[in-house]
């Protein structure tokens, strides 16, 4: 295993810990998925150059692309939590309370 591949795959590890583990408020969530995200694209265009293929050169804009939506849809979340329970802390959320 590679350095970089080392890199890559335990900052997305950290992530995946940070998600599962820390899961006070929303926003820390919200954060916890986008440096998945960024690792997960950050691989992927290293593999991409180092591939040397043009067939999978968009596949990382792609997946950029699927982040900025991602990023904005949890955003709009957060702030209609916010507005309706005044905070963003997930164990005052009650789905059945809606």
């Amino acid at each position: 295993m590679t350095p970089v591949h080392f890199a890559f795959s335990s900052a997305f590890l950290l992530g995946l810990t940070g998600l599962a583990f820390h899961r006070s408020h929303l926003l820390s969530a919200l954060l916890c998925l986008e440096g998945m995200m960024l690792s997960l694209f950050i691989a992927l265009s290293i593999w991409t150059l180092q591939s040397d293929s043009t067939g999978s050169s968009a596949t990382p804009m792609l997946l950029l692309a699927f982040s900025a939506c991602e990023a904005s849809a949890g955003l709009a979340l957060l702030v209609a939590t916010a507005r309706t329970h005044g905070t963003d802390r997930l164990q005052n959320l009650n789905l059945l309370q809606c």
